[in-house]
């Protein structure tokens, strides 16, 4: 038997009203369960947590409690799967809290994935990859339909010279797409399709550097536009780890495009491999080999050495 207690407050969970409509029950149906009957949601749309936010959560949980509960849903054996709120679940976890506030609606699969979108995507530190990805996936489930298609009828809508935009535009299917983005509330169909698609585009190193969280946007397609891979990933590196500005990355692109067309072989700087260099030592096994030790400490010496004349 479950031990579940009630809340003494009412809750409300945010994104529900947008696809079920208001209900007394959700706003006044606060319980308290043991973590240990909780789950993650399998299809969770949100594949990163930035760990220094879910740091700043779990010292904000100390002070203030959960001031928001997680949205749950009953499965077998007694046990909830959460459809919203996982990163309050993380941190309490890392807390060691026994029990957390939840409030328990009776979704079907299909439901449960459109409120973790929704959810996600209302978000304000939702990075611009996964918010692309979200609204793709709603749209999607909405309409019954792979993310492919979604992207294929965006494009035809696009086209006024063609012959197929108007009917695409009259469709129940577009409409329903434009109900989606009116819930989002942050795009239009067409500033999506062009503000937003083109990411999706973007390099895999690129792709990755922004669902972590550590580049913004507008600097990741500036270093997309490297065509050669050495270099745009070697400009990444070095965009990332010294906080670059935008005009600072646009300069560097400028630098880059003058080694190239002064020679056949790019020739990355001495800092850039010298940082290449310190990152690759950093990850390798060479820690592991006493006679390897030996020759970084000598290096090391140097390295000093020359810091110390400078």
């Amino acid at each position: 038997m479950n031990a579940i207690k009630r809340s003494k407050q009412p809750y409300r969970i945010k994104g529900v009203d947008a696809l079920f409509g208001e209900t007394e029950e959700a706003e006044s149906d606060g319980r308290s369960i043991r973590i240990s009957d909780i789950t993650p949601f399998e299809q969770q749309p949100r594949r990163y947590f930035d760990p220094e936010q879910l740091h700043q959560l779990v010292n904000s949980i100390k002070q203030h409690g959960i001031l928001e509960p997680l949205l749950v849903r009953p499965r077998e054996h007694g046990k909830y799967e959460i459809v919203a709120g996982e990163r309050r679940y993380r941190a309490a976890t890392m807390l060691g809290l026994t029990e957390i506030p939840v409030v328990i609606r009776d979704f079907d699969d299909q439901e449960a994935l459109q409120v973790a979108l929704i959810e996600n995507l209302q978000r304000e530190d939702l990075n611009p990859i996964e918010e692309t990805e979200g609204i793709l996936e709603l749209v999607a489930l909405r309409l019954q339909k792979n993310v492919e298609y979604v992207i294929t009828l965006l494009s035809q809508a696009a086209h006024p010279e063609r012959n197929s935009v108007d009917n695409v535009i009259h469709r129940e299917e577009w409409k329903v797409l434009q109900e989606v983005f009116g819930t989002v509330g942050r795009f239009t169909p067409e500033s999506f399709r062009t503000n937003r698609l083109p990411l999706l585009n973007l390099p895999a190193s690129i792709l990755n550097a922004l669902r972590e969280g550590k580049i913004a946007y507008t600097k990741a397609r500036a270093i997309a536009r490297v065509k050669n891979e050495i270099q745009r990933n070697e400009l990444l590196a070095v965009a990332i780890q010294e906080d670059l500005s935008l005009t600072q990355i646009k300069e560097r692109i400028v630098g880059i495009s003058v080694k190239a067309d002064s020679t056949d072989e790019p020739v990355p700087s001495l800092k850039t491999r010298f940082e290449v260099a310190y990152r690759r030592v950093k990850k390798s096994k060479v820690w592991n080999s006493p006679t390897k030790q030996k020759l970084l400490e000598k290096l090391l010496e140097t390295l000093e050495n020359l810091v110390d004349e400078d």
